[in-house]
């Protein structure tokens, strides 16, 4: 299943997300740090969305209250129907 996350309080503005039986597959992100988002995108490939929404959820940017991996945490989160952390 592929879908488009729209990000909020970060520099990316849409997260493109593909998962296939609770896996994740694919992520690109749009906007944003382009190597910390190739090095994020990369690193979760072939993890589990409950690994990679437990790895990166709460992950804050400078003084913000989220980044780019939290928003994906939470994309991978609300599609999987998970209870999002704040």
């Amino acid at each position: 299943m592929r879908f488009d996350y729209r990000t909020k309080g970060v520099c990316s503005r849409v997260i493109h997300i593909e998962v296939e039986d609770g896996i994740v597959r694919e992520v690109v992100f749009e906007g944003g740090c382009p190597g910390n988002a190739q090095g994020v995108s990369r690193l979760v490939q072939g993890r589990p969305v409950a690994e990679v929404i437990d790895l990166l959820q709460g992950i804050r940017c400078g003084f913000k209250s989220t980044s780019c991996p939290d928003q994906l945490a939470r994309a991978l989160a609300e599609n999987a129907g998970q209870p999002v952390s704040e």
